[in-house]
C-alpha cells in the first residue's frame, strides 16, 4: 500500500509540476527511450547476475506491494509457537518435540501459526535447530555459532535481491545518458530539416537523461531500500527464533525462553511483556505463564 502511495506522490509531484510550467504530457511519451533504457537494465541483470536474479526481483517487488510482512503481531505469532513447542517440551519430555518437528505442515502446534508455516527460511531454522536440540550431544555455545552462521548465511541471500537493485538503480543515469546521445545522434542527422523537427527530436533525446535520473532516484533507490528493510526485519524474525532455541537448550524456564527472543526485537516492532505474559497465561497448560514465570523469578 504504502509502495503505491510513494509512486503516486512522486509522478504527482512530477508531472503536476511540468505540466504547471506549460509542458505536455505527450511529450514525455517517448517509448523508444523507455525501450532503451529498460532493455539495457534487464540486460545488465542478465549479465551480472542469471535470469533467476530478475524472477527473484519481480517476486520481491510484488511482494512489496502487499507491505512489510513483519509486524508486531507476526512477532507475536512466533513467540507464541515457541512458547507452546517449549511447554509441550516441558510437559511431555523433549521427544514429544519429534512429531511437531519432523513434519511440521502437520503440527497440530505450528499449523495454528500460518505467518510462521509460511516463511519456510523461518521454520527449517526453527525445526532443524530443535531436531539438533533433541538429539543432544551439542553444547549451547556450539549451538549457538552453529545458527550465527546460518543467519549470516540466510541474511546474505536474502540482501541479493536489493544489493541488485541498488546496483541497477546507480546504472539508469548512464543508461539514460546512453539514450540521450542516441537521441542527438538522431538531431544531427535532421540538422537540416524544419526547426520544428529537430527540437522534437532534442525533446526526445532529453527525455532520456530525464527518465534515467528518475529511475535511479524515484524508483529503483527507494525499492533497494524497501527491499533492504524487509531483509533487516527478516533478520530479526530469524534471530528471535535463535535467542529462544539457545535459551531453550540452556534449560530455562519456557516464559523466560521467549522473554529472551522477545528482546531481541527491535522496540517498534516488539511486543509488550504484559502482552506476550497474557498470552502464555492463555496457553499454558500444565503449567500457567504466571507460575512459570514465578519459577524462573
Amino acid at each position: 500500500m504504502f509502495l503505491i502511495i510513494g509512486l503516486v506522490v512522486v509522478f504527482g509531484s512530477i508531472i503536476a509540476g511540468y505540466t504547471m510550467h506549460g509542458g505536455k504530457i505527450v511529450v514525455l511519451m517517448q517509448y523508444s527511450e523507455f525501450i532503451i533504457i529498460g532493455g539495457a537494465a534487464l540486460g545488465s541483470i542478465i549479465i551480472g547476475y542469471s535470469p533467476k536474479a530478475v524472477m527473484a526481483i519481480i517476486r520481491s517487488v510484488t511482494g512489496t506491494l502487499k507491505g512489510n510482512p513483519f509486524t508486531k503481531s507476526t512477532f507475536l505469532e512466533l513467540l507464541q509457537a515457541m512458547f507452546d513447542l517449549f511447554q509441550q517440551s516441558r510437559r511431555e519430555g523433549l521427544v514429544s518435540l519429534e512429531r511437531h518437528v519432523e513434519n511440521p505442515e502437520t503440527s497440530s502446534i505450528l499449523i495454528n501459526y500460518p505467518s510462521l508455516t509460511k516463511n519456510h527460511h523461518a521454520v527449517e531454522l526453527l525445526c532443524d535447530t530443535l531436531k539438533l536440540v533433541i538429539m543432544g550431544g551439542i553444547s549451547v555455545y556450539d549451538l549457538s555459532d552453529m545458527m550465527d552462521i546460518d543467519l549470516e548465511a540466510q541474511h546474505e541471500d536474502a540482501m541479493r535481491v536489493s544489493g541488485i537493485m541498488s546496483t541497477v538503480g546507480d546504472a539508469m543515469p548512464g543508461f539514460g545518458i546512453v539514450a540521450a546521445v542516441l537521441g542527438v545522434v538522431i538531431t544531427m542527422q535532421a540538422i537540416g530539416g524544419p526547426a520544428e523537427q529537430v527540437g522534437e527530436k532534442v525533446a526526445a533525446a532529453l527525455v532520456g537523461t530525464f527518465l534515467g535520473v528518475l529511475l535511479a532516484y524515484g524508483i529503483f533507490a527507494p525499492l533497494a531500500k524497501s527491499l533492504e528493510n524487509v531483509a533487516k526485519c527478516e533478520a530479526q524474525y530469524l534471530a528471535c527464533i535463535k535467542n529462544g532455541i539457545v535459551a531453550f537448550a540452556r534449560g530455562d524456564n519456557p516464559l523466560v525462553c521467549v522473554e529472551f527472543a522477545r528482546r531481541s526485537i527491535e522496540p517498534e516492532l516488539r511486543p509488550g511483556f504484559a502482552q506476550l505474559e497474557n498470552v502464555c497465561r492463555r496457553r499454558g497448560k500444565a503449567d500457567t505463564g504466571e507460575n512459570a514465570f514465578e519459577a524462573a523469578a
